[in-house]
């Protein structure tokens, strides 16, 4: 079975954190913004067209496939 290491919408949008600092540390995002909103969160990844905000699940998937994909090029 998957072991999941978030539990809560809290849990999985600090784990969306993580992976866009880790993806930011790999060169594969120039930078990432995240509004703390006392509800939700959103994300923002820019790129060379446009910043569309994303939700933590959005960011999460997002950013995972984007690092994992790096990491098993590697």
């Amino acid at each position: 079975m998957n072991q999941h290491s978030f539990h809560d919408e809290i849990s999985l949008a600090e784990k969306a954190e993580e992976f866009g600092t880790r993806a930011m540390k790999l060169g594969l995002i120039p930078s990432f913004v995240v509004h703390h909103f006392p509800d939700s969160w959103e994300f923002y990844i820019p790129d060379q067209k446009s910043s569309v905000p994303l939700t933590p699940e959005e960011a999460y998937l997002k950013l995972k496939k984007l690092v994992e994909s790096t990491s098993s090029a590697v």
